[in-house]
């Protein structure tokens, strides 16, 4: 049987294929069309790690009176029972220096107060070199035994003692004499019975002077021309003993 087609459906059909081929042809129009590609945006450069400032070291070389916690670390040590210099007359200092591995480090002393500006000005022209010094701590660290405290090659200034072997008073009892790596750089003398001395006893490997350590104290170093400078005197320009590591200044009278 055949089937018939109206009118109004082939009007129908005919508006149908209109427009699928206007839609057909808006699809090849969008293929062949070159879509631009977007502008490329430059990726930012990554932001550079800032050097860390450095640290003012000069402004943490301070002088500060004896306070009570001070007080309370040397009493019976550095500071005797017998001691006869007030505390007043002392300062402790904070001292910035840069140890044998190269890193500065924070150390202490406590020196008379006549001495506190100067032993500070000659610290910082030591750090400025970056002159090497292993340890700076009172010596009270060491129950204020000078033996024990030279064999760990620590720098010290103020003990209230005698001179080794003598009823006399050292310069370190009235805070008035420094020694600068001790172990490194001995106290040789002859003892009454003519026997070598030297202290420490482990410094014994540094007696010969020879050498050219960097850790040695010696005449015309950068060490030695800074405290002579400042007006303190060094023991080993001794002429019957030899203190290498050590450095005194003298009060006017």
């Amino acid at each position: 049987m055949v089937e018939y087609i109206t009118d109004d459906e082939s009007q129908k059909v005919e508006q149908l294929n209109k427009e699928q081929e206007a839609l057909l042809e808006a699809m090849a129009a969008m293929a062949e069309t070159t879509t631009p590609e977007p502008t490329a945006t430059p990726a930012p450069e990554p932001t550079k790690n800032a050097k860390p400032e450095e640290p003012d070291y000069m402004s943490m070389f301070t002088i500060e009176e004896i306070n009570d916690e001070i007080a309370a670390r040397i009493k019976g040590k550095s500071y005797a029972e017998d001691a006869t210099i007030p505390l007043s007359d002392l300062r402790y200092l904070k001292i910035m220096h840069y140890g044998f591995d190269g890193k500065v480090r924070e150390g202490e002393m406590i020196v008379n107060k006549a001495i506190a500006e100067i032993t500070i000005e000659v610290f910082k022209e030591l750090f400025e070199i970056a002159y090497p010094i292993q340890k700076m701590v009172l010596i009270d660290e060491y129950d204020a035994d000078d033996e024990l405290s030279m064999a760990d090659n620590n720098t010290s200034a103020f003990n209230f003692r005698f001179i080794s072997g003598t009823k006399t008073l050292s310069n370190h009892a009235m805070g008035l004499a420094i020694d600068i790596n001790p172990l490194y750089n001995p106290y040789i003398f002859t003892d009454k019975n003519g026997n070598t001395v030297v202290q420490p006893a482990n410094g014994q490997p540094f007696v010969n002077r020879n050498s050219n350590s960097r850790y040695f104290i010696k005449e015309n170093d950068d060490l030695y021309c800074i405290f002579l400078k400042h007006g303190f005197t060094w023991g080993g320009d001794w002429q019957t003993k030899k203190d290498y590591q050590h450095f005194e200044y003298a009060l006017e009278n």
